[in-house]
């Protein structure tokens, strides 16, 4: 076996000196550079980003899993992407975060790696980097933190916008909403509901790049402790068998990835992010894809935002293999998986112990499910909406557009009392995609204006070239492509135009008639001249349409990871 390691540790002379006599000087035995795998431990901890705040003890039982196995680990650090704190948002730096991880495991050496994951843009990151260097990697992720409790009642994240409703209705207290706010978050971990999070974890798991079983453990139970332990092992025997990224990211694993996320009710942010992964390996997935493969995969799980229960009820349930194995008669079951097994190797077996939180195929939760693709004169590269999420009475939808230009327009105006809005209206937000915000925040899932929220209306419809957290529900419309920024249509609507919505028939259209586009396409004005230095302006330079999953067009594909030049 020829370890990549072996060029800067089975080094003779000054060379091999200095690689080996600097890694001594924290404590490394002599004997650990005879020819060990040398494990990379790629670690998003920071306090920064609460949700893998508890990495350290993760990384301190892969170290252990890795030396059990004869293995020498080495922990590093990267960008971190908290996604409650980070501004403008998150999504704006997971490219760069992406090119952190690939630089760090091309740039050392490292044989193979074991990604700790948690926060929404964290895995996508972390995988897109490892996906562009392709050496054996392993995913553990953080898991999610235990289900909240609030005046008797469990809940997560989602429940956020009803207490945010609550509290422009008058009828929760300041003092509630503190007793909310302090029942929520009871353990380290990502949110606690079926959110982007969660969805990205079952990702991984679905594409065959972590131990089974990893999606749904929570963070603070021992068997997180033991899987990361157990992965540590794995990673080592990953080595030796040569199993890299590419062997397991076959175009079998991105359909089985859309089929699992159809049937837990995922994140509608899952689409822009494994575009982006299937880029970076080299596997050619189109928008449409998520609607093709979702075709016929019900929703079994029973989750927040979709449904009612939490992702600690679905570990308690099976997790993601109980899942797998609900659909398994739709699914790629020769596909490869990172412990050497096929998904139905891992999966047969393991059925559903709660039918209330994981149902069949035949008797499912809901028969809509998944990411539907609509197309139309407003988005025609396309845009998603998430049906289990939404109401069916909104699905098709006629009506007036009210017009936000930005997102500085839209809370400045969404709760004026002489806003000219009525339950019929779409709410239409314009300049949030990638470029015209930039980062494309998850805004899209916009307030329900206050004065019809007094009246008791609790959804609209909503569309954006925005996103909307996994957390979020409602029927909103996500993701269009071109966004208003480059001159979609999007940015010629105007107060009063009539917008179309037809999720049966897959489409988003604008009835004005062509004479006056025309007019409005003379007087219209972009500008995307603001960001003048530093990532930002890279960033807007170079970031693809969502689409084509919003990343950076010169981070398509990898470049391996042999190091070009030798400084010593």
């Amino acid at each position: 076996m020829k370890l990549r390691s072996r060029d800067w540790f089975g080094r003779e002379g000054k060379d091999g000196f200095i690689y080996r006599a600097w890694m001594k000087n924290q404590g490394v035995p002599a004997d650990m550079f005879d020819g060990k795998p040398v494990v990379g431990i790629c670690n998003t901890w920071s306090e920064l980003t609460p949700c893998n705040g508890h990495f350290r003890e993760l990384a301190e039982e892969v170290k252990k899993g890795v030396l059990e196995s004869g293995g020498f680990p080495v922990e590093f650090p990267v960008m971190s992407l908290g996604e409650t704190l980070m501004k403008p948002t998150a999504m704006l730096f997971r490219n760069l975060a992406s090119m952190d991880v690939e630089e760090s495991i091309r740039a050392n050496p490292i044989d193979g790696v074991v990604l700790l994951c948690g926060c929404d843009k964290t895995t996508p990151s972390l995988v897109m980097g490892a996906c562009s260097v392709d050496l054996p990697t392993l995913v553990v992720s953080g898991g999610a933190m235990l289900t909240g409790k609030f005046q008797g009642k469990d809940v997560g994240t989602s429940d956020l916008w009803r207490f945010a409703n609550a509290s422009k209705q008058g009828t929760i207290t300041e003092e509630e909403m503190n007793l909310a706010e302090a029942g929520m978050c009871r353990s380290a971990g990502h949110c606690a509901v079926m959110g982007t999070a969660s969805s990205m974890a079952s990702m991984v798991e679905a594409l065959g790049l972590t131990l089974p079983g990893n999606a749904a453990i929570p963070a603070v139970d021992a068997n997180r402790k033991r899987l990361a332990r157990m992965s540590g092992r794995r990673i080592v025997e990953m080595i030796k068998e040569e199993l890299t990224m590419s062997k397991i990211l076959k175009r079998e694993a991105f359909e089985n990835a859309i089929r699992v996320n159809a049937a837990i009710g995922g994140s509608t942010n899952f689409a822009i992010h494994l575009m982006a992964i299937a880029g970076r390996i080299g596997v050619d997935l189109q928008l449409e894809d998520f609607d093709k493969y979702s075709k016929g995969v019900p929703l079994v799980a029973n989750l927040q935002p979709s449904g009612k229960y939490f992702m600690e009820d679905l570990y308690y349930a099976g997790g993601i293999p109980a899942v797998m194995h609900s659909i398994q008669s739709v699914m790629n079951t020769e596909a490869l998986t990172v412990n050497g097994k096929t998904v139905g190797e891992n999966c047969g077996n393991t059925v559903s112990l709660n039918e209330s939180v994981i149902s069949s195929m035949e008797n499912p939760f809901n028969p809509l499910s998944g990411i539907v693709v609509l197309k139309g004169n407003l988005c025609t590269n396309g845009a998603v909406i998430k049906p289990s999420a939404a109401s069916p009475a909104l699905m098709k939808h006629t009506g007036k557009a009210v017009v936000f230009e930005d997102i500085e327009d839209y809370k400045a105006k969404i709760d004026d009392p002489n806003l000219d809005v009525d339950e019929t209206s779409v709410l239409v937000l314009k300049n949030v995609g990638p470029k015209g915000y930039p980062g494309m925040p998850e805004v899209g899932n916009m307030g329900i204006p206050k004065k019809l929220l007094n009246k008791g209306v609790l959804d609209m419809v909503r569309i954006s070239d925005g996103r909307m957290s996994g957390t979020g529900f409602g029927t909103v419309v996500l993701h269009i492509s071109p966004e208003s920024a480059v001159g979609g249509l999007l940015a010629y609507v105007q107060n009063g135009d009539q917008i179309e919505l037809d999720v049966e028939a897959r489409q988003l259209n604008l009835l004005v008639n062509e004479e006056e586009l025309h007019i409005r396409r003379e007087n219209l004005t972009l500008n995307l001249n603001k960001h003048r230095r530093g990532y930002c302006k890279l960033y807007v330079d170079h970031v693809e349409q969502s689409h084509l999953g919003a990343d950076l067009d010169f981070l398509k594909g990898g470049s391996g990871s042999e190091v070009l030049r030798d400084s010593h």
